[in-house]
C-alpha cells in the first residue's frame, strides 16, 4: 500500500511559473477540494499512481513544482532510472545529476541484459515445447523441465525475483510474461499465489490489455472472496484495494460500467467496502448510472446510497444528484452541472465520458422536470439545461424524436407540452425485479461458501492458509 501527498507549494520555486493552465481561483480551489489524487493513492501501487499524477500535470490544479516532487518521491524505490533523471532535470534544472544515480542506472541495464532477457528467452523457449502444452500439472510440468531442459525448482524463486525487479524497472511487458510462466510452473496453494495475482492485474493494466485485465480482476475477486479464513478486517482491506485497482478496467473496458453496477452496488461486501473505507467511490457509481442509459433502474438504489453516506463524502456529483432525485431542485441541480464538467473533466477516470456525461445529466433534468409539469417554457428549459434557446429547442426536438417521448412543441408559444402517458403495470414489475436474478445468486453463492467453509473445517481439519498482501511495492 503506497501513499503519495502533494507538497506545499514552495513560494519561491520557479518552476511555479511553468505551469500549463491557468485557473481561475475559485474553480482551482474547487477543483483541488474535490481532487482524488490524495484519496486514491493509499491503495494504488506507486506504478498505478504515475499515470494520474501524469494526468493531473499542467491542468492548473497543483504547481508544477509540487508534482515534479511528488513524481521524484515516488519513483525513488525504483528502478526506472531514467524517469528519474528526467524528472529530476525538470524539477532542478540547474543542478547536475547524481554520480550515484548514473552508477546504479548503470548498473540495473546491466542485470536487465543478462538476467531479465535471458531468463525471458530461455523460458520462452521452453514453452514453445509441445509437450509441455499438454501437461496441466505443475508437479509434472517441473519434473518434465527438469529432465528434458535442466529446468531446477529453485530457479522459480529466481523467476519470481525477476519478475519484481522488471515491475520496478518499468518493463511491464515482460514482467507480465514472467509472471505467467511463474504462475504456470507453481502450485496453485503457493503462498505467493495471490500476490502473484495483483501482479498480474497491475501489469495488464499498465499494458492497457482491458480483456486480459479484467479475466485476472474476476480472478483475484474469486480468490478474495472465497478465502474465508482471513479476518475480517483484512479481508475489508483487500476488497479496498480491489475496488480501487478495479476502476482502471471498469472505465476503459466496454462492459465496465455495467460490472463496476453489478458488483460494486448489489454486492453487499463491496458496498460495504465502499461505506466504511472509501465514500468517494460513490463518484464513479454515480457516473456510470447517468452515462448508462440501460441502467436508470438502478438510481434509486444509488440515491438510497447517496443519502446514507451524505455525512461523509459529497462532491458536485453525487450532489447533482441529490438535487434531482432527493430535493427536487432543479436550480440547484443546474449549478451543481456546471461544476460537474470542470470535475469530471479534470478526473482521471472519467476524463473520457465527459460529454456523455453531460448530456445525459441534462436529458436526467427533462425528464425529471417533465415528470412533475404538463406545460414548460423552452427559454426556463434552456436555462435549466445551461443552453441557449436555439441550441435547446434542437437538443428537444432531437430528444423527442429519439426516445419517442409523448411530447409536443408549440414553437409560437416556445412550450413543450408534454402528453399524459400511464405507467404500464408490466413495466414496473420488470423494473422491480430486474436486479432480482443477480441478487439471487449472490445470495447463493454466499450460502454455498458458508456451507463449503464449515465442511472443511469439520471434516479435513485443515489448517488457514497464511495471508498474501498485495503486490510487493
Amino acid at each position: 500500500m503506497t501513499t503519495s501527498t502533494i507538497p506545499e507549494e514552495d513560494p519561491n520555486n520557479v518552476n511555479d511559473e511553468t505551469d500549463i493552465v491557468r485557473l481561475d481561483p475559485e474553480i482551482q480551489s474547487m477543483l483541488a477540494k474535490f481532487d482524488m489524487t490524495t484519496k486514491m493513492t493509499p491503495y494504488l501501487d506507486r506504478h498505478l499512481i504515475l499515470p494520474l499524477l501524469e494526468f493531473i500535470t499542467g491542468r492548473g490544479v497543483y504547481s508544477m513544482s509540487q508534482l515534479l516532487k511528488s513524481t521524484l518521491d515516488l519513483l525513488l524505490p525504483t528502478k526506472m532510472y531514467d524517469f528519474r533523471i528526467e524528472t529530476y532535470r525538470k524539477l532542478y534544472p540547474d543542478e547536475e545529476i547524481p554520480p550515484s544515480l548514473l552508477e546504479q542506472r548503470e548498473e540495473t541495464i546491466e542485470r536487465v541484459k543478462n538476467e531479465v532477457l535471458v531468463e525471458q528467452e530461455v523460458i520462452g523457449k521452453m514453452f514453445t515445447d509441445d509437450q509441455l502444452k499438454q501437461i496441466r500439472d505443475s508437479r509434472e510440468l517441473i519434473q518434465y523441465l527438469e529432465k528434458e531442459h535442466n529446468f531446477t525448482p529453485d530457479r522459480l524463486d529466481n523467476l519470481y525475483e525477476l519478475s519484481m525487479f522488471a515491475f520496478n524497472c518499468g518493463m511491464y511487458l515482460q514482467a507480465s510474461q514472467l509472471l505467467h510462466f511463474y504462475r504456470t510452473l507453481s502450485s496453485p496453494t503457493n503462498v505467493r499465489s495471490v500476490a502473484v495475482m495483483w501482479g498480474k492485474l497491475a501489469t495488464e493494466i499498465l499494458n492497457q490489455n482491458w480483456d486480459t485485465a479484467l479475466e485476472e480482476l474476476n480472478r483475484l475477486k474469486e480468490a478474495i472472496d472465497t478465502n474465508t479464513y482471513r479476518s475480517s478486517l483484512q479481508m475489508l482491506q483487500e476488497r479496498t484495494w480491489f475496488i480501487h485497482w478495479a476502476l482502471f478496467i471498469y472505465f476503459n473496458h466496454e462492459k465496465g460500467k455495467d460490472l463496476i453496477l453489478d458488483q460494486f452496488l448489489y454486492e453487499a461486501h463491496y458496498l460495504n467496502a465502499i461505506q466504511t473505507m472509501c465514500p468517494h467511490i460513490l463518484r464513479y457509481l454515480a457516473t456510470a448510472v447517468v452515462t448508462n442509459k440501460r441502467r436508470r433502474n438502478v438510481m434509486k438504489d444509488l440515491v438510497k446510497v447517496i443519502q446514507q453516506e451524505v455525512y461523509t463524502y459529497r462532491d458536485p456529483i453525487t450532489e447533482f444528484i441529490e438535487c434531482l432525485f432527493v430535493n427536487f431542485d432543479f436550480d440547484g441541480a443546474q449549478k451543481k452541472l456546471s461544476e460537474c464538467d470542470h470535475v469530471v473533466s479534470n478526473d482521471f477516470f472519467i476524463v473520457a465520458f465527459r460529454d456523455e456525461f453531460m448530456e445525459n445529466a441534462r436529458l436526467l433534468i427533462f425528464e425529471t422536470f417533465c415528470r412533475i409539469h404538463q406545460c414548460i417554457s423552452i427559454d426556463m428549459l434552456a436555462e435549466k439545461l445551461n443552453l441557449e434557446k436555439e441550441a435547446a429547442e434542437k437538443w428537444i426536438v432531437q430528444l423527442i424524436r429519439d426516445s419517442h417521448l409523448d411530447a409536443k412543441i408549440d414553437s409560437q408559444l416556445g412550450h413543450v407540452v408534454m402528453g399524459f402517458q400511464a405507467p404500464s403495470p408490466y413495466q414496473e414489475v420488470i423494473e422491480k425485479t430486474k436486479a432480482l436474478s443477480f441478487r439471487s445468486q449472490v445470495l447463493v453463492s454466499s450460502i454455498v461458501k458458508v456451507v463449503e467453509k464449515n465442511t472443511v473445517a469439520t471434516t479435513t481439519g485443515l489448517e488457514p492458509v497464511a495471508v498474501s498482501t498485495p503486490w510487493a511495492q
